[in-house]
């Protein structure tokens, strides 16, 4: 087998893997975000700032995550377009 070919499937394999592990983390968090939410809005001892506290930080929560995954896959793109450009050199 064409070792590019090889290290083309190794790297599709990685990000299928990655994608599909980071949408269940994603699916985690939501889940634990619909909780917090649940538990904020029936804390009725919480002061509005606290609120707002948490608010933010699921906010701040998400850009990360978001973030994250964006920042993957521009780096997937770029093994992408490297081997693409490593096959038309061959050639």
């Amino acid at each position: 087998m064409d070792q590019k070919n090889l290290v083309k499937q190794m790297i599709d394999f990685q990000k299928t893997s990655f994608d599909n592990s980071f949408n269940v983390m994603k699916m985690a968090q939501e889940h634990t975000e619909k909780m917090t939410d649940t538990f904020v809005e029936q804390a009725n001892w919480l002061p509005e700032d606290g609120r707002k506290l948490i608010t933010q930080w699921i906010g701040a929560y998400k850009k990360g995550r978001d973030d994250f995954k964006k920042v993957v896959d521009d780096n997937f793109k770029k093994v992408d377009e490297y081997l693409s450009t490593m096959d038309k050199t061959i050639k």
